[in-house]
């Protein structure tokens, strides 16, 4: 801050040098301005393309899948089409997902290029299933220690 002489006769007043205050302010804001994220302008999403003609292949489901499906009417759970009792007490459905998951770390089935026991859950639900009744279904496979856990949403109509 610099001090100037002025015209007055008592000596000299004081007058701030405002320029170098305003040479940091300039370096800020364009420090700033760089700093500062760009938000998206749009949200991309990937869809899936139309199938193309349907061949006669032969495909075989999986056998380390493990699908959950919920009954709308009995609100009963099944493993893999066996039953693991119903939405009220699911604690069936968690040990029959934890003897699943002991099975595969004995047997030394892992996920594709890893080291962690597959444990890949998927559930299937009609829409007309009560929210709560999936959410405990998912609870108990979380329990199990399933990750991850997938929604299938096939049977959109039942």
């Amino acid at each position: 801050m610099g001090m100037s002489a002025g015209g007055s006769k008592d000596g000299a007043t004081p007058q701030i040098n405002v320029t170098p205050l305003i040479d940091v302010l300039l370096v800020l804001l364009i420090i700033f301005m760089i700093i500062t994220p760009v938000k998206p302008s749009r949200f991309e999403a990937k869809v899936p393309a139309e199938p193309k003609e349907q061949q006669n292949l032969d495909v075989k489901p999986n056998p380390l899948t493990l699908v959950i499906a919920i009954n709308k009417d009995t609100k009963g759970i099944t493993l893999n089409n066996e039953p693991a009792g119903d939405v009220s007490d699911a604690s069936a459905l968690t040990a029959m997902l934890e003897d699943q998951f002991k099975q595969r770390e004995n047997n030394g089935t892992f996920r594709e290029g890893t080291n962690e026991v597959e444990k890949t859950v998927f559930i299937k639900s009609p829409t007309s299933v009560r929210y709560g009744d999936v959410v405990k279904v998912i609870d108990a496979a979380k329990v199990a220690k399933a990750s991850p856990i997938g929604l299938q949403i096939d049977d959109l109509t039942e």
